[in-house]
């Protein structure tokens, strides 16, 4: 028998060059980067900086927490939970016909190799118009409906369907295109329609996986909907703007503690659903 050979580990990482060649890489990809956005970090710790930032969160204790205030704060925060989950739901009446009509799974044409010419230009079209959809921040999408609508709830509800109508619709699309479609395929040459093939042979597979999509993106409509209120489009957010333009800071420093459990709340619910679909 031949003794056992004893391997001496090495002394250093023998990728160590490597690993410093592309960390150097990074660096100088980076410097131009943070010289554009003028990245300049260490001025929060200069003297008048730190001064000024003291100030400014002093002035945010003690919290307000009168009843009738918090009263307020509760309905504020109904309201913004509402304008979310109004938003993504006519969110999903848009994504999902568009969905079905711009994957290509579904397509009756493609089953022979190649899409017929309209059902492929088609699918472009709804594509574009899901890029168009989602490539506009809420922001701005509710920016233009405060303008249309006035202030006020109707305004976010509107930005959100629109935004998250197309990131749901692109997601939706490429969740359904990388499954296993043979079930699908098999349905549609035997004669079944392209919701059956949806709903007997794409659906089952993918259920869980675009249930907790929409879960998420209900969680961010939640986050989204407080910002949405700087701009006059109700909810939270709207209230915040008012006491920060009255430097009320008690007043915002309760309505973020709110905010915070908020999204602590959404997160469970959204887990909790997680973990029932898995």
């Amino acid at each position: 028998m031949n003794p056992a050979v004893t391997l001496t580990p090495p002394a250093r990482d023998p990728a160590w060059l490597g690993r410093l060649a592309w960390l150097a890489a990074g660096v100088v990809l980076l410097w131009p980067l943070l010289q554009a956005t003028e990245f300049r970090p260490w001025t929060l710790f200069e003297p008048e900086s730190l001064k000024v930032s003291g100030r400014f969160v002093a002035s945010f204790w003690p919290p307000a927490h009168d009843g009738e205030f918090l009263a307020l704060v509760a309905r504020e925060s109904w309201r913004t939970v509402a304008i979310a989950t109004a938003g993504i739901t006519l969110a999903l009446l848009l994504a999902i016909p568009l969905t079905l009509a711009s994957t290509r799974v579904l397509s009756i044409s493609a089953l022979s190799g190649r899409m017929a010419r309209g059902p492929f230009w088609l699918r472009q079209a709804l594509r574009w118009l899901l890029i168009v959809l989602r490539s506009v921040p809420e922001l701005v999408w509710a920016l233009v409906f405060v303008r249309v609508v006035g202030l006020g709830p109707t305004a976010g509800v509107l930005a959100i369907a629109l935004t998250y109508g197309g990131m749901l619709g692109k997601v939706y699309a490429e969740i359904l295109e990388s499954g296993d479609a043979q079930a699908t395929e098999a349905l549609m040459r035997n004669g079944s329609g392209r919701l059956q093939a949806f709903f007997y042979g794409l659906l089952p597979q993918n259920a869980a996986e675009l249930t907790s999509y929409t879960v998420y993106r209900w969680e961010c409509a939640i986050r989204s909907s407080v910002v949405l209120g700087f701009v006059g489009a109700g909810g939270l957010g709207q209230q915040m703007d008012n006491s920060m333009k009255m430097f009320a800071g008690g007043e915002v420093l309760t309505m973020l503690a709110v905010f915070m459990l908020l999204v602590a709340l959404a997160d469970h619910v959204s887990s909790a659903l997680r973990r029932a679909l898995g």
